[in-house]
């Protein structure tokens, strides 16, 4: 039988033979104890959002919301993403991403339980803001946990992680309008309850935080691998003999250079968009077109929940491709198909579109998982999750705003899903580009 690294593209081989391995003597009880938290942490990387897309009518009518400032509230996700994303690399520097992504179901935690108090549109904002920070810190560095302690695994961990992820977004959607009938009929309890999940997820972090003596080689060697690219642009110059002036050459400014880097930026912010819209919209697509409000909650988490088997699959499959061009392009059919059928016969076939659309949405844990080959270091995927997420979470800011904008302008739902089949082209194109099989430090000038 033939090493698995020959099945491999250069840039996957490159991943599993780097020396960006965990710290020796890492003890095994701190793995188990990462997956569980990796596991806890991505069950509550989605709910603050599906739960409100399976409420918002109800939301709508008692904040008096118009559809504009509906379309509003649901591009606050990936504004949130962008912005406190950025903030990641940095803050892992200084406390180590354990803390961080602690921290950040804390946050998610508050947000919340303070959410459904809210009594009016500013404070409902807000306190939703407070939620999806942590959620922003948390998917920029969940890419870095991976790399640091599991850099042989990087596809496996990834699909299981991803799987978390579907689950809990598909969870809270289909469940979410249930819970609220059986507990009153308050969309405040129905948004508030989430918050018990997330303080479950926050107890595996803290004891890793808590335990950093029995996990201080890793913990050095993860700041190691989160420094700025100077110190890790320094340490590599000085290891090969080469001149101290690489150094500058090998800036965190560099990786804006790669052509590959801004296709998966792109890529990432095309999915997300058709993502938030979905989560944020479908529903109200589907109760427009005469579906009942308990069964628009189920579509969408049909459409949630493909991504529980594809979210472990596809991140294996995308390891041992060449390219992972023929999944974009095998993905994105997928999506027109559905968004065609939402077009032509929303009720009629909702089932079938709900089920084509959740496949689409899967380029999320491709996404992630491109993150992780297309960089040779744990210092390089740092800098390339933080860049792709960021610079992709502010191209899908506009998309779920301009849904709610036509369709309070046009009466319908027509004009939107046009334009979400209308963005699958470009996603399509640029994930070719991002799929392809090379490094952002061939590109950008970087060196390990």
């Amino acid at each position: 039988m033939p090493d698995e690294t020959q099945t491999l593209s250069p840039a996957a081989t490159a991943i599993r033979t780097h020396s960006d391995s965990p710290a020796p003597g890492v003890p095994v009880w701190v793995l188990r104890l990462v997956v569980a938290g990796l596991v806890l942490a991505a069950l509550n990387l989605r709910p603050a959002i599906t739960s409100l897309g399976a409420l918002l009518e109800e939301v709508q009518n008692g904040l008096h919301m118009s559809g504009t400032v509906a379309g509003v509230l649901t591009s606050v996700p990936p504004l949130c993403f962008a912005v406190f994303g950025l903030a990641a690399p940095r803050l892992a520097r200084r406390f180590g991403p354990p803390a961080i992504v602690c921290a950040g179901m804390v946050a998610i935690t508050a947000g919340l339980l303070i959410r459904p108090f809210a009594g009016g549109t500013t404070a409902f904002l807000a306190a939703s803001a407070l939620a999806l920070m942590g959620i922003a810190v948390s998917n920029v560095l969940m890419p870095v946990i991976v790399k640091r302690y599991f850099p042989d695994r990087i596809g496996g961990v990834t699909g299981l992680y991803s799987m978390a992820l579907s689950l809990g977004t598909a969870v809270a959607a289909a469940a979410t309008v249930p819970m609220t009938q059986a507990l009153g009929g308050s969309w405040r309890t129905g948004l508030g309850v989430w918050a018990v999940l997330a303080a479950v997820a926050v107890l595996p972090w803290l004891l890793l935080v808590r335990g950093r003596r029995a996990d201080r080689g890793t913990r050095t060697a993860t700041a190691t691998a989160t420094a700025t690219a100077t110190a890790t642009a320094t340490a590599t110059a000085t290891a090969t003999g080469t001149a101290a002036g690489r150094t500058t050459q090998a800036s965190a400014p560099r990786i804006a250079r790669s052509r590959t880097a801004w296709a998966l930026a792109c890529f990432f912010g095309l999915q997300a968009t058709g993502a938030y819209i979905s989560m944020g919209w479908m529903p109200q697509i589907f109760r427009d077109a005469g579906v009942p409000a308990g069964t628009a909650g189920l579509l969408l988490a049909v459409t949630m929940v493909m991504g529980v088997p594809l979210a472990f699959v596809i991140p294996r499959l995308a390891t041992r491709l060449k390219t992972q061009g023929p999944i974009v392009v095998a993905l994105g059919l997928c999506g027109l198909t559905g968004y065609t059928g939402l077009f032509l016969a929303p009720a009629a076939g909702a089932w079938a579109w709900a089920l084509l659309l959740g496949i689409s949405n899967c380029s999320f844990p491709l996404a992630l998982t491109m993150i992780g080959m297309r960089s040779r270091s744990g210092a390089g995927v740092v800098r390339l999750s933080a860049f792709a997420q960021s610079t992709g979470y502010l191209i899908s800011i506009p998309g779920p705003l301009l849904v709610g904008v036509l369709y309070q302008h046009s009466g319908g739902w027509d004009l939107p899903l046009v334009l979400m089949a209308g963005l699958i082209l470009p996603q399509m194109a640029v994930g070719i580009l991002a799929g392809r099989d090379r490094t952002v430090e061939d590109e950008a000038g970087m060196r390990d």
